[in-house]
């Protein structure tokens, strides 16, 4: 929590224009007055812990910026925040580790909301073979890990256009929470050397593959992302598992003998 708190009704007007709501569609989707809104939003009202929340929960605010807000109104924070370790987590855990060791021999890994490698499975090991060992030096930055030109960069086939997909991500990402340490890991990752994607789309295509060169031969990936559906745990909220499937028969034959090997 930062020491210098700003105050509550600009929190809530940079959360609403990011959102990209006038003062009439907010108030109407949280069904208070407009009048009431921006005498919040201006500091003429304090607002109570109820619509502090209230207002975070149709602004869709992330868990860990709606105890800012609350901090800055005055309350008490109410969403804690556990290391994935904590005791109470452990079942969370358990479900995390179960689904990374169930999708074998495919890859798949945890990662927090920074991009930070959290846990991954076995399969997930040949697919950074012979990036720098610097890079895999706690905490892996998974995106780092992805387009650094000592880390997979070199071994993408279509590096352009799986450059493109991951910074674009990234930038929704920033969108939608304002995280300031996503925005400097988005202007590092800019200034990676790289292509461009192909300005022409293959619209044949269902999704942006991952197309690698390994010791097992070309691999193709798309991946799907899952994430906890009803958090009230800051650390549950901000983690998502990424799970990669073959995009074609060679791949799924590769993987599976070498799983079976």
């Amino acid at each position: 929590m930062s020491a210098t708190v700003r105050p509550v009704g600009d929190l809530l007007r940079e959360w609403r224009q990011r959102r990209g709501l006038s003062q009439l569609e907010l108030s109407l989707d949280a069904e208070i007055s407009t009048r009431h809104l921006s005498f919040l939003e201006t500091g003429r009202s304090q607002p109570s812990r109820e619509m502090v929340l209230r207002l975070a929960e149709h602004l869709d605010v992330p868990l860990r910026e709606r105890n800012i807000l609350l901090h800055a109104a005055g309350y008490a924070t109410v969403f804690p925040e556990r290391p994935l370790d904590d005791p109470a987590l452990r079942v969370a855990r358990q479900a995390v580790d179960q689904v990374l060791k169930g999708h074998e021999p495919y890859p798949a890994l945890a990662v927090d909301r920074h991009w930070v490698l959290v846990a991954s499975n076995a399969a997930t090991n040949r697919l950074v073979a012979g990036v720098d060992a610097a890079l895999l030096q706690p905490p892996v930055n998974v995106l780092r890990l992805a387009l650094h030109p000592r880390g997979m960069a070199p071994r993408t086939a279509n590096l352009g256009e799986w450059r493109t997909h991951l910074l674009t991500r990234l930038g929704h990402q920033i969108q939608v929470s304002g995280d300031p340490a996503l925005v400097r890991l988005l202007r590092e990752l800019r200034d990676y050397p790289g292509p461009d994607a192909p300005h022409e789309v293959d619209h044949t295509a269902c999704v942006v593959p991952l197309r690698l060169n390994t010791v097992d031969g070309p691999l193709a990936f798309f991946s799907t992302i899952t994430v906890f559906g009803t958090p009230v745990d800051i650390t549950l909220s901000e983690l998502a598992v990424e799970a990669f499937y073959p995009a074609d028969a060679a791949t799924a034959e590769a993987l599976h003998r070498v799983g079976a090997q």
